[in-house]
């Protein structure tokens, strides 16, 4: 049983060690305990048996139901928890649920409640992904020189069903936009600079859909409204899963670091991805056609919500003409 991340990127990045341990060992049986929101991501990958519901909010202590969810999954005799988030409640359950071998980076002074702990060297596993696999190891093992990447299966009965009911066509070249991130402003390229792209696209023929949360859905309005409306805003609209399998027909994608961004990159989309306030050296996209977008201030990554420093240099100086270079650079590459 692994127990899984809280945000979408992470989960999706998960996938590589998902795919470690069905190298290692070919009829492992994948259980991932995780919010409920993240099933439509676990059932795009092949690896995983079934999602378990948390039915603990993230952030949320809730030790009684957290000792009901582990006392009511011994029946399944797990041999192995693998723990991904580092919080000490994270790695509740998996005792209560009777797991023999509980294991996890040490995080929140975890001694007792895994008992397969290992200090993260964070210089020796500088990406997320690394620091993922090396659970699926013995402590010490040096990782491989190729390692796995994610792979969103789409589906593509969703895909017709989600184009009828959001009325989407397919008789032009789509440019997928998702100007969000859930983290915070300084991770979010302006809505101005999205809609000069869009407009750009828009004239050589591309039609332009809009991602992203409820929360993200005035914003998207905004881009939409300086495009004169030739835009489809499906921010707060689509399901999670509808989403993904949208995602998964377009010909573009620019994207600001967030969970979209890993979707795409899983979808193995044309991408672009703008970064502020974060670093690819830790979180890049994991597809090979891609363009990463950075000015690298030396004030940047500050890896904050907002700009310590108030100006957002990193994502205002970064201008829309140099997306426009690298998304044609990308789908020239990729024709």
């Amino acid at each position: 049983m692994i127990v899984g991340p809280s945000w979408v990127g992470d989960m999706v990045m998960a996938q590589t060690l998902f795919k470690v341990l069905k190298q290692q060992y070919s009829d492992v049986i994948i259980d991932v305990l995780a919010p409920a929101w993240s099933r439509p991501i676990l059932e795009r990958m092949p690896e995983v048996n079934r999602s378990i519901d948390m039915p603990v909010g993230h952030g949320s202590l809730a030790l009684k139901a957290r000792h009901q969810l582990g006392k009511a999954l011994r029946e399944h005799q797990y041999q192995q928890s693998i723990v991904l988030p580092n919080s000490l409640k994270s790695a509740l359950v998996p005792l209560w649920a009777k797991i023999p071998k509980r294991t996890g980076w040490r995080g929140e002074m975890r001694y007792g409640l895994l008992n397969d702990i290992r200090p993260l060297d964070k210089s020796r596993y500088p990406l997320m992904i690394e620091r993922f696999i090396a659970l699926a190891y013995p402590k010490g093992t040096k990782l491989p020189s190729q390692l796995p990447r994610p792979e969103l299966v789409s589906i593509s009965e969703n895909v017709t069903a989600a184009r009828k009911k959001f009325g989407l066509t397919s008789d032009a070249p789509v440019l997928a936009l998702c100007p969000g991130a859930e983290f915070g402003e300084a991770k979010r390229w302006p809505p101005e600079y999205y809609a000069e792209v869009a407009r750009t696209k828009i004239q050589e023929g591309w039609q332009v859909w809009l991602f992203g949360s409820a929360k993200d859905r005035p914003g998207c309005e905004n881009i939409r409204q300086m495009l004169d409306g030739a835009a489809n805003n499906l921010a707060g609209e689509t399901s999670l899963a509808e989403a993904v399998d949208l995602l998964s027909v377009a010909d573009a994608v620019i994207s600001n670091d967030s969970g979209l961004m890993h979707v795409a990159a899983a979808l193995e989309r044309n991408l672009v991805v703008v970064y502020g306030s974060s670093s690819p050296e830790f979180t890049p996209p994991l597809n090979d056609n891609k363009a990463i977008v950075r000015l690298g201030l030396e004030c940047s990554p500050c890896f904050k919500r907002d700009c310590p420093l108030g100006h957002l240099d990193c994502l205002k100086k970064l201008e829309p003409a140099r997306v426009i270079k690298s998304i044609n650079m990308v789908l020239d590459q990729h024709d």
